[in-house]
């Protein structure tokens, strides 16, 4: 399966590693970013570098209107959207007994609002036999103190991933969620000491952290030909963290 790709938060880590595989299989792609233009347009040009066909739209996916202008740019610039991948999100953390609503408002609006407003419009403009991604995490198995806002905003992106698998199967459109573990990002990176990083890494079976390619690659399997029977999972991509 070729055709438009919209892929949120691409500006980096992940996302941006999605959206460069997805355009070298062959689809045009469409990467939003929120705030960060010159990661964007560096990510841009890798993938026109590489030969690829994609622009960049800053867009907040926890607005409505900012999502439709994200769709609408996809079919004026390459026409009918075939795959959608909602990678956007963040991950503030603070104890609950801290009790800071603003911080858990804000995690709810990006995570879960957000990828409700992204699956939303996804499953009105897909076309049908398509393909609808969105991310979980596999940090939901440890339960860590500090995680409940961003938990609980991702528990609830697996239970729309199912309930959207149910709604959109009459069209062929599956949807799925992927759940990596901790993945060597600049953002997981960052204040870490190599002893951390060590650490964590032996929290799993294979005794290391993940790489981007090793997320990029169940994507874009899931959006191709032979991912078309996979529907309503969350696949945990983690060398068994949880």
């Amino acid at each position: 399966m070729t055709g438009t790709a919209i892929v949120t938060g691409a500006s980096g880590g992940i996302g941006r590693g999605i959206a460069e595989r997805l355009a070298a299989d062959g689809f045009s792609v469409v990467l939003t970013y929120s705030g960060n233009a010159a990661k964007a347009e560096d990510a841009l040009k890798s993938i026109q570098a590489a030969g690829g066909k994609a622009i960049a739209v800053a867009a907040d996916i926890s607005q409505a209107d900012e999502v439709q202008h994200i769709f609408q740019a996809a079919r004026s610039n390459f026409g009918e959207v075939t795959a959608v991948v909602n990678s956007a999100g963040i991950m503030p953390l603070a104890p609950i007994q801290k009790g800071d609503l603003q911080a858990f408002d804000k995690v709810i609006a990006t995570n879960l609002r957000g990828s409700f407003l992204v699956m939303s419009e996804a499953a009105n403009h897909v076309a049908d036999g398509g393909r609808i991604v969105t991310f979980s995490s596999s940090v939901l198995g440890k339960n860590f103190p500090a995680y409940g806002a961003y938990i609980a905003s991702k528990a609830g992106v697996e239970g729309l991933t199912r309930v959207l698998a149910n709604e959109l199967g009459q069209r062929k459109i599956t949807v799925n969620a992927v759940a990596p573990g901790p993945v060597a990002t600049e953002l997981f990176l960052k204040g870490k000491s190599e002893e951390q990083i060590a650490g964590i890494g032996k929290l799993a079976p294979l005794g290391r952290i993940g790489e981007v390619a090793d997320i990029v690659g169940i994507v874009s399997f899931l959006v191709g030909p032979e991912g078309g029977w996979i529907n309503g999972q969350v696949l945990r991509v983690n060398g068994g963290f949880a």
